[in-house]
Formats: C-alpha cells, structure tokens, sequence
C-alpha cells in the first residue's frame, strides 16, 4: 500500500467496531456524503466512491455468518471479491482461514483493508486489480458482499462466480436486496436485519440475506 493512500484512509475514516459485527473494527467515515463528494471531486472520472469507508449491507452479513460459522472457512484459502474495506476478509482470518487474498480496484481500499487487517492482528493479501476476466485461483472459498448493485458489474461478477463455482469453490454472497442480484441462481442460508447508514441507503436497517451460488443452469435437477 502506499504512504499517501494510507495516510488518507487514517485522515478521512476512525476505527471503530462495525454494527453488526463489532468483533472486528474497521476505519469507517463519520461523515459520508461529504468524504464521498471529496473522492470523487476533480477526479470523478478516475477515482471509485470510497466503498472502502463503510460497512455495506452484503458485507456485514456475510461477515457476521462467516464468523458464526467459522467451519466454513478454517484451514481453507479465501477469496473476498470488491472487497472494500476488508470486513468480509478479516472475518474470514479471524475464523482461521489458511489464507485470505482481498482483491480490489481502488489503490485506498487496498490501503484500507491493509490498515484493516492490521488492527484486528490478522493476515490478509490485499492486491490492487480488476480479477473478473479470470479465476479463482486456488480459493476453496470465494466470498462476495454487496456486489450486485449495478447491471454492468452483475453481469461480470456473475460470470467470474460460476466459473469459482464450476471449478470446485464454495461461493457465497451477502446482498440486502440489489436490484441485479440473480436470485435464481443461489439458495439462502441465512437472513439478517442489518443496521445501515442513513445517509447512503435511506434507512437505518436492511434486511440482508446470505447466498450460495448454484452453479446449475436455473431449473436443472440437484
């Protein structure tokens, strides 16, 4: 990570425990629209939102199942896709993942989940770059939180998950009811009320589900 990203996320966000999962504690913006308009500014057309400053729906959700049921990930090599903040990715370590590789495309949010990582005394691998035309690597466990939001970035993100699925991994998805989530494709483990920011979803709760993906064509025979 470099200095100048780090030295931004220290400026703009406090640490503190996150709502749903206050286990883990994450730089997190008191103030989000005005850190928002700040990101983007002069530079909007180069610059992501900062998705790194706040605890989303999806990932407060799939971050408190992953921690309820440390099963899923003890001994196996993750993956947290967009992974913001790295909430999702520092749930798994805590759970006693083998490894845990957060992937991203904003150099602050990879800055982030470093910072992140560091102050809940996990291990996590954050890369900078855009995975989605490829694979999973070795991941036995490929996790996704709040991924759905746009038509563009469904599409890709989708693809990338069933050839995870298809080639062995285990891939969940958090996602508080985003309007290009293909339901059909994924069964439901779990079902929680998530407290939110105000400012960015217009309540101060989101009823957030956790998914697994079905790597069938919809319809077939299990």
């Amino acid at each position: 990570m470099s200095d100048l990203s780090a030295a931004f996320v220290r400026l703009h966000a406090r640490l503190a425990p996150v709502a749903f999962v206050p286990e883990v504690r994450l730089h997190q913006a008191d103030e989000p629209i005005g850190l928002w308009e700040l990101t983007e500014g002069e530079f909007r057309s180069a610059q992501p939102p900062p998705f790194w400053a706040f605890a989303w729906a999806g990932g407060q959700a799939l971050a408190r199942y992953v921690t309820d049921h440390p099963g899923l990930v003890a001994g196996r090599r993750v993956l947290d896709l967009a992974s913001g903040s790295g909430l999702v990715a520092i749930a798994a370590a805590r759970a006693g993942a083998a490894a845990v590789r957060a992937v991203e495309v904003d150099e602050r949010a990879v800055a982030a989940v470093a910072l992140n990582a560091e102050a809940n005394g996990v291990r996590v691998d954050a890369e900078l770059g855009d995975v989605l035309d490829g694979d999973a690597g070795d991941a036995e466990v490929v996790l996704a939180g709040d991924v759905f939001y746009s038509e563009a970035m469904a599409k890709r993100m989708l693809r990338f998950l069933l050839r995870a699925a298809r080639s062995g991994s285990r891939v969940l998805v958090g996602d508080p009811g985003r309007a290009f989530l293909p339901r059909e494709r994924f069964h439901e483990l779990a079902g929680y009320d998530v407290p939110v920011t105000e400012a960015l979803e217009s309540v101060r709760v989101k009823h957030t589900t956790v998914w697994e993906l079905d790597p069938s064509p919809p319809g077939a025979a299990r």
